[in-house]
């Protein structure tokens, strides 16, 4: 027994550093990684037989959690801010839209009752944030339409799951009352943004207050608050994962101590939640019955990719100010992914007559898309002339990291042309005694601070101050001609 969990050890391992380093194969491609993942899983599933729906779902779920939080915590509400209702009308609107069609379509594909045609529509109807995230993140594609594609799947699965839950409930008791359904989603979106509006002040507020032993206690407890926000929304019936998004939100958008350090830490722990999650799907597919429905399953990627899609987002989007071109690209980029294949996973543990067919129908559909999509979205922006606009070279950011149980603290603060002291000498700023610029960190390499040093915009300055003085120290980095200047440095 133990040497079997030894090998198995040993394969997670390979399993582990494979999909680590398939990540620069996927990047290079313009293909989202969870394609590799998924092909791992598939793979593995030939030495270990894995047939569990249930833990799938749970362990997909938490990986949502995970993956959403971190998602929001990168969001920057000044770049969400003008584009905010187009994207919730994609989030909302949009993804009915796009359920609707494909659903209408799968009636007569699929062969099965409207209800459940429908139910297929609403499982694929909403594009994934970990497949977006990966893909867009290294391309230099306009901000605005980044900003609403992220912000689009970052909001949009709770729209998903509504549908996919009302709809399996309406297969299993077709005399449920619309209205009831209707109260509900209100009920759910509006208490699901309140719980992460809530839990995210308080997470904010202690974990800027509380002095713990270890400086990686504080990402543990960062998550710890996205569980618990997801699990105090499910409590309520509640929209969990747009609860967990509004609270990154909060968090990413909020003066935060060891601000940094929570972020490269859930970073990195979703990029593990995302391998562990598409492995395990992969391995609950077994590839045989993928080969049987393979032509019902491209008949509706391209149904989903051609028409639906593009349907949905011209119409939810018909008042807004998007040209033709970029409505086209975000027509193209919605990616779907783990969203779907976990939404797959509930008519599959309700015992749907039909269940297993939409699971491996949906896998297909996510597969397809990933690769067609994933790999052209590059090219076709590039065609419709939405790439290569100047990108800002480094956003201004306030790191906090408090020193123990001391009553000082580091600011890690980026300049940019706006704040009073650019151009300025050390010397000239008139610092208080007891707030120190520590170090100056310039074209990758560190400046030694002088009074005659010169800040410059781009620089990233240290600075060692005591707490009581917060404050007084944000007010020496304020926009403006002055410091009298009432515009607030910018946190991320």
């Amino acid at each position: 027994m133990t040497h079997l969990a030894d090998q198995i050890i040993l394969l997670l391992a390979a399993l582990l550093l494979i999909a680590v380093l398939s990540t620069k194969f996927s990047t290079r491609f313009g293909m989202p990684a969870l394609v590799l993942f998924i092909a791992a899983g598939m793979v593995l599933s030939h030495f270990i037989y894995f047939n569990n729906a249930s833990l799938t779902q749970i362990a997909g779920i938490f990986a949502l959690v995970v993956i959403l939080f971190e998602g929001g915590m990168q969001t920057s509400m000044k770049d969400i801010r003008p584009i905010l209702k187009p994207a919730l009308s994609l989030a909302t609107l949009g993804v009915l839209l796009t359920a609707v069609i494909v659903g209408v379509f799968a009636k007569f594909i699929l062969g099965v009752p409207w209800a459940e045609s429908f139910l297929f529509g609403a499982i694929v109807g909403s594009t994934d944030a970990a497949a977006v995230f990966s893909v867009l993140g290294g391309k230099n594609i306009d901000k605005r339409l980044t900003s609403t594609l992220e912000a689009e799947s970052g909001s949009n699965d709770p729209m998903a799951v509504f549908l996919t839950v009302s709809l399996i409930e309406w297969v299993q008791h077709p005399d449920t009352a619309v209205l009831r359904l209707v109260l509900s989603f209100f009920w759910e979106m509006g208490v699901g943004l309140l719980v992460g509006i809530i839990i995210g002040k308080l997470a904010v507020y202690l974990i800027n207050r509380i002095n713990l032993d270890s400086t990686g206690l504080y990402p543990v407890m960062a998550v710890g608050f996205a569980v618990l926000t997801y699990g105090v929304s499910a409590m309520v019936h509640s929209s969990g994962l747009l609860a967990v998004y509004v609270m990154g939100l909060v968090l990413g958008n909020s003066e935060l101590m060891y601000h940094r350090t929570i972020m490269n830490f859930s970073h990195g722990f979703a990029w593990m939640m995302q391998i562990a999650m598409f492995i395990l799907l992969g391995m609950l597919v077994f590839p045989q019955e993928l080969a049987a429905v393979a032509w019902q399953g491209l008949l509706l990627s391209v149904i989903l990719m051609a028409l639906a899609r593009p349907l949905g987002v011209f119409l939810s989007l018909l008042l807004s100010r998007f040209s033709f071109r970029e409505k086209t690209l975000i027509s193209w980029a919605g990616l779907r992914g783990a969203v779907p294949i976990v939404l797959a996973t509930y008519p599959l543990l309700a015992g749907l007559p039909h269940g297993r067919l939409f699971f491996n129908v949906v896998f297909f559909v996510v597969l397809t898309s990933a690769v067609i999509q994933g790999t052209t979205i590059s090219p076709l922006a590039s065609r419709l002339r939405l790439v290569g606009r100047e990108q800002a070279s480094q956003p201004s950011l306030m790191e906090l990291v408090a020193l123990g149980k001391t009553d000082s603290e580091f600011n890690h603060i980026g300049i940019d042309r706006q704040m009073a002291i650019s151009g300025m000498q050390i010397a000239e700023i008139g610092l208080p005694d007891d707030i120190l610029f520590t170090a100056i960190i310039r074209n990758k390499t560190i400046v030694t601070p002088h009074g005659s040093t010169v800040i410059e915009p781009g620089d990233t300055v240290y600075v060692l101050s005591p707490k009581s003085k917060r404050e007084e120290m944000r007010a020496i980095f304020r926009s403006g001609l002055g410091r009298a200047a009432e515009t607030d440095i910018p946190t991320v």
